[in-house]
């Protein structure tokens, strides 16, 4: 994430459900629509808003019938937001919280919150292993299987 217009542009979570929707592939703005039940204006909408700030780009472009199809896809594989800004981990935060929301219910579902108190060094070494994790996540990771989403905030917070 390099700039306040892609922040706005992933701000909106239909505009997040449409990123999750290309992370399968790259899509038509009428398959995108079908796919998330939307109407073909609010979507086209969508897209070009997402298009302008650099996240999503035409891949493919075909005639049916008369008619051009632009098939689009993320630019890249995933979104990464920089250490600072205002406002940014709340957008993670809720489009996670959102999602899981909305996620039907399921045996496949854990949340939960740990607090703990670390030594400096023992925040470097769980920080590690928490990176390793999510490597191996990704390693992991077959599109032909149902999708699995992972949310996590390590930080120290303000001691009461």
């Amino acid at each position: 994430m390099q700039s306040d217009e892609q922040l706005r542009a992933i701000a909106s979570h239909m505009r997040h459900r449409i990123l999750r929707v290309l992370r399968d592939g790259p899509a038509t703005i009428t398959q995108v629509a079908e796919r998330l039940g939307i109407a073909k204006g609010s979507s086209n909408h969508h897209i070009k808003v997402l298009a302008k700030a650099g996240l999503v780009h035409v891949v493919e472009t075909r005639k049916v019938g008369g008619v051009t199809e632009q098939y689009y896809a993320m630019t890249g594989k995933t979104i990464e937001l920089p250490e600072t800004g205002t406002g940014q981990h709340e957008v993670l935060m809720r489009h996670a919280l959102m999602d899981i929301e909305a996620a039907p219910p399921s045996n496949q579902k854990t949340v939960f919150l740990k607090h703990a108190r670390l030594t400096p060094e023992a925040w470097d070494q769980f920080n590690e292993q928490l990176a390793a994790l999510l490597t191996e996540l990704n390693d992991l990771s077959d599109p032909s299987q149902p999708a699995a989403d992972l949310f996590v905030a390590f930080y120290r917070p303000k001691d009461v």
